[in-house]
C-alpha cells in the first residue's frame, strides 16, 4: 500500500479565492498548501468538503486587541479571547496595534506588545506602529523596527492623546517613504470635532444619538483630502482608515487619478449600520468614530467596494456594557464620556458572506479579495490570503447552506453582539491556520500563544 503523502487532504469542495471558484482538492504538508488539483494522493487525514466552500482564512488588518484608549480605558479583549473569537469566525491574521502614548519610546511599546501577543494569541499576527511622539530618538526606533518587519505606521489627526501635529506628520511620512513603510490614517478633523462637542453639550444634547452630530461629517472630508494632499506631497503610501461618507470615496478616487499612493477600507458596521442605530435605547453599544452615517452613505460604500474601497475590516474595538468599559463615567456620562467601539472580529466574515455571496451582492471572488487576498498583499503578508501552492494553509471551509441565528455574546470577552438575533445563511464550521486544525465543528482545538509574528515585507 502506498504511504500517505501529505498531512491532510480537503477533497470534493469548491474550492474559491479572488481569482474565482474551481471544484477540486486540496492538500498540506508540513504547514503549507503542498497542492491543489483532482484525485490527489491520500493524506494521513481527509477531510470530505462535499457541497462546502473552501476560501482562505481572513485576514483582518484593524483590529485593536488588548490596548489602552487614549481616554486610558482598556480593551475588554486579550490577545487570547480576541483570537479565539477571530478564530470562530474564520479569521486567521490580526493586525492589532502596538499603541505608544506621549512619552512611550517606539521600541518598548513593541516589545511589551509582542510579549502579551506571543503569551495569548491564537492567530498569526502583526503590529501597527502607533505613532504618537515623535520626539527624542522615537525616529530612529521607528527606522529601527521598520528594518525589523514592522511596515505599518498608524497616525492619528484627532484625539488629545494620540494626535500628531501637520509637521509631525509630515515628518512621519518622510520617514516611512524613505523605508517602504505604509502609513495608516484615522482621518478626522479635530477643531470641527471639539467645535460641533462643545456646541452639542452646551445645548444640553448628551445622549448616544448625539454622539453622530458632534462628528461631522466635514470632519472626515478635510481630513481625508489633508491626508491625501501630503501623500502626495511627500509620495508616502497612505491608507485612510474607515472611510463612512459619500465625499470620502470621491476624495480618494480623485487623488487615485492624479497618481497619488492611496489606499482607502471601510468596517462591517459602516455597511450594515446607519447613525439611526445610537437613538436606540441600548444606543451605547454602538457608538464609533467616525460615527454611522446615512443609509446613502451606505449605499455608497458598498457601491465602492473593490474600486476605491479596497478591503472591508472589523476596527474590532471591544468595550464591556459596564464600569470597566463603556460606562466608566457612570450610566448616565454624556456622549463624550463613553467608550467609542465595537466588537467584530468574529462576524466581519460571516456578516460579508452573508451579504456578498448567499444574497449574491458580489460574489466570492470579491468576497475574498476585500477581506483576505487584498489585505495581505497591501500589508506586505506575502504567506496569506490565497489558494496557493507554496502559501500559508490557512484555510476555512465554509457550509453555504447552514443558517444561524446570532447569540447574544460572541466568544469574546465583550458579552453583548452588535448583530444579536440577526439570521445569517452560510457558516465558518472547519478553520485551519497553518495547516493546523484550530476549529472543528464549533470547538476550539487551538492553544493561547501559538500565533506566530508575521514579518511585513515593503508592501505593494
Amino acid at each position: 500500500m502506498t504511504p500517505p503523502t501529505y498531512d491532510f487532504v480537503i477533497r470534493n469542495g469548491t474550492l474559491g479565492d479572488a481569482r474565482g471558484l474551481a471544484e477540486g482538492d486540496i492538500a498540506v504538508q508540513n504547514g503549507r498548501i503542498a497542492a491543489i488539483g483532482l484525485n490527489l494522493p491520500k493524506g494521513k487525514e481527509e477531510i470530505d468538503a462535499k457541497g462546502q466552500i473552501v476560501l482562505p482564512g481572513g485576514v483582518d488588518t484593524h483590529c485593536h486587541i488588548e490596548q489602552m484608549s487614549g481616554a486610558g480605558i482598556m480593551n475588554a479583549d486579550t490577545f487570547e479571547t480576541a483570537t479565539r473569537s477571530a478564530l470562530f469566525g474564520g479569521t486567521t491574521s490580526t493586525v492589532s496595534f502596538a499603541a505608544q502614548h506621549p512619552g512611550m519610546r517606539i521600541r518598548d511599546v513593541l516589545s511589551d506588545y509582542s510579549a502579551l501577543a506571543a503569551a495569548g494569541a491564537m492567530t498569526d499576527y502583526a503590529f501597527h506602529m502607533i505613532v504618537a511622539d515623535t520626539s527624542g530618538e522615537n525616529i530612529e526606533d521607528l527606522n529601527q523596527a521598520i528594518s525589523e518587519g514592522h511596515r505599518s505606521i498608524k497616525i492619528f489627526t484627532t484625539y488629545d492623546k494620540v494626535r500628531l501635529q501637520d509637521m509631525e506628520i509630515l515628518a512621519t511620512l518622510r520617514t516611512a517613504k524613505e523605508m517602504g513603510a505604509l502609513v495608516c490614517v484615522h482621518a478626522e478633523n479635530d477643531a470641527m470635532i471639539r467645535e460641533a462637542t462643545a456646541r452639542l453639550l452646551a445645548e444640553g444634547r448628551t445622549a448616544p444619538k448625539d454622539h453622530a452630530a458632534s462628528h461631522p461629517r466635514l470632519a472626515e472630508i478635510e481630513a481625508v483630502e489633508r491626508m491625501c494632499r501630503f501623500s502626495e506631497l511627500t509620495g508616502a503610501r497612505v491608507m485612510i482608515f474607515h472611510i463612512s461618507t459619500i465625499e470620502g470615496i470621491a476624495i480618494v478616487r480623485n487623488a487615485r487619478a492624479r497618481g497619488v499612493n492611496i489606499h482607502a477600507e471601510t468596517c462591517t458596521h459602516y455597511l450594515f449600520q446607519t447613525e439611526d442605530i445610537l437613538d436606540r435605547a441600548d444606543g451605547a453599544k454602538f457608538l464609533c468614530s467616525p460615527p454611522q452615517r446615512t443609509q446613502a452613505d451606505q449605499d455608497a460604500l458598498w457601491a465602492a467596494l473593490g474600486r476605491e474601497l479596497e478591503i472591508v475590516t472589523s476596527d474590532h474595538a471591544p468595550y464591556r456594557m459596564d464600569e470597566s468599559g463603556k460606562f466608566r463615567h457612570g450610566r448616565d456620562a454624556p456622549f463624550p464620556k463613553i467608550a467609542n467601539g465595537q466588537p467584530g472580529l468574529e462576524l466581519r466574515l460571516p456578516l460579508l458572506f452573508d451579504a456578498m455571496v448567499s444574497d449574491g451582492r458580489k460574489g466570492i471572488a470579491q468576497f475574498v479579495e476585500l477581506t483576505s487576498s487584498g489585505p495581505a498583499r497591501i500589508f506586505g503578508l506575502k504567506t496569506k490570503g490565497d489558494l496557493i501552492t507554496g502559501k500559508d494553509a490557512d484555510l476555512v471551509i465554509w457550509d453555504p447552506e447552514r443558517c444561524h441565528t446570532l447569540p447574544d455574546a460572541l466568544h469574546d470577552n465583550v458579552g453583548y453582539n452588535p448583530f444579536a438575533g440577526q439570521e445569517l445563511r452560510g457558516f465558518p464550521h472547519t478553520v485551519v491556520r497553518r495547516g493546523e486544525i484550530v476549529v472543528r465543528d464549533g470547538r476550539l482545538e487551538a492553544q493561547p500563544g501559538s500565533g506566530r509574528w508575521l514579518n511585513m515585507s515593503s508592501p505593494g
